[in-house]
């Protein structure tokens, strides 16, 4: 599903980026360019929500999340 429409990002690429660590607001304005020129700020305003999404899988074991 897409989170973010201006920028194309889906739920799939936050939850990756929570998989990397970038879970605080501010990282995840920074990975995706939220605060870059074209963005038309609303998921800026919604950076709660992507938190969340990328919080959750370290909310679930998998062996997938560790990595080296």
């Amino acid at each position: 599903m897409y989170l973010c429409l201006c920028k194309g990002i889906t739920e799939s690429e936050v939850r990756e980026a929570g998989q990397a660590g970038i879970v605080m607001p501010c990282q995840l304005k920074a990975k995706f360019g939220l605060k870059d020129p074209g963005c038309c700020g609303r998921c800026s305003k919604n950076i709660q929500e992507f938190a969340q999404i990328a919080m959750s899988v370290h909310q679930t074991p998998s062996p997938n999340s560790v990595r080296s």
